[in-house]
């Protein structure tokens, strides 16, 4: 089968590592599924991964890829859990300390077929396109969860989602916007704020500017380069979620106008199965339609990775099979 693999990690070259070959099918074993590909996307987590971020040198070759959707052995068609909890964990995945992403412990996405464990299948609701429902697997998932279960948004509230233009980022924005939430965005460049003005963002804002108001919320996966300015748009007993630092960890904690201001600071990562339960159906309800910057087989994944090195994607890049 056609598969895109790490098979060796570098920091100033990680494309370096990138092999897109054939591959033998998994084996199949009890309690997992095989699930025929029909769509994944591209994740920043598949680029840290080349870099030896998350994974161990012993582990390699990995097969790539942290979403997706496809068939399972019974015809169903179906959406990628992309948590893999350990044995015996009943809480919510991303709680569980001994939690494995796809592509981590176990061989992810960007394959023709790859083993799942059956708990991990979702129903893929009969009208959600292939491409849709790759894109809830884990990037919409991740903004589902930080919108509605980390800050607890309700319809009414102002939210601030800074750096327009990422997967969950745009996600974030149209999710949000559908919930009756009212969106501002940032991003240093023009045309993405424009851009997320087009996906529902209320106001768009250069990174860093001053804001007309506090927010109830900040959506933040930058990291050092908009932290100071996260903490200090949110309205007294404001909320603040971040899954990633893009630009690294802050300089600055900002604990003093954390705690004198009773600010809360939530960390978040992918969802949990219910989550992405409830994203489907409200994706399909809502009509929702993701960004995408492109689709492409999964046999040019390379432009892809190489695309998304540049920081030229507003968006997702969906592979088809």
């Amino acid at each position: 089968m056609l598969a895109v693999s790490a098979v060796s990690f570098s920091s100033a070259d990680p494309l370096g590592g990138l092999q897109i070959s054939e591959r033998p099918e998994p084996d199949a074993k009890p309690g997992w599924t095989k699930v025929t590909m029909r769509a994944s996307t591209l994740n920043r987590h598949d680029l840290w991964s080349l870099k030896g971020v998350g994974l161990r040198r012993e582990q390699l070759p990995r097969i790539l890829g942290c979403d997706g959707a496809g068939i399972d052995e019974f015809g169903n068609e179906v959406i990628i859990h992309n948590v893999v909890t350990s044995p015996g964990w009943s809480g919510p995945a991303p709680l569980d300390p001994k939690r494995s992403m796809l592509s981590e412990n176990f061989d992810g996405t960007f394959a023709s077929t790859v083993l799942v464990p059956t708990f991990n299948l979702v129903p893929k609701p009969a009208e959600m396109s292939w491409t849709t429902a790759a894109c809830c697997s884990l990037t919409m998932l991740t903004a589902y969860r930080m919108l509605f279960v980390q800050a607890g948004l309700r319809p009414g509230d102002l939210v601030l989602i800074q750096g327009a233009g990422g997967g969950v980022n745009s996600a974030a924005i149209q999710l949000a916007a559908a919930a009756g939430i009212r969106v501002w965005a940032s991003s240093r460049d023009e045309h993405r704020r424009m851009r997320a003005l087009g996906l529902g963002a209320e106001q768009a804002f250069e990174s860093g500017a001053r804001l007309p108001e506090k927010v109830d919320a900040v959506i933040d996966n930058v990291g050092k380069a908009t932290w100071s300015h996260s903490i200090n748009v949110l309205r007294s007993g404001g909320t603040l979620v971040t899954c990633g630092a893009t630009t690294g960890e802050p300089e600055k904690t900002e604990l003093t106008k954390i705690f004198f201001r009773e600010l809360r600071v939530h960390g978040s990562t992918s969802g949990s199965i219910d989550d992405l339960r409830n994203l489907a159906s409200f994706v399909q309800t809502a009509g929702i339609t993701p960004v995408i910057d492109q689709e492409l087989p999964l046999a040019q994944a390379r432009r892809a990775f190489a695309r998304m090195e540049a920081g030229e994607i507003f968006g997702k890049i969906a592979f088809t099979y």
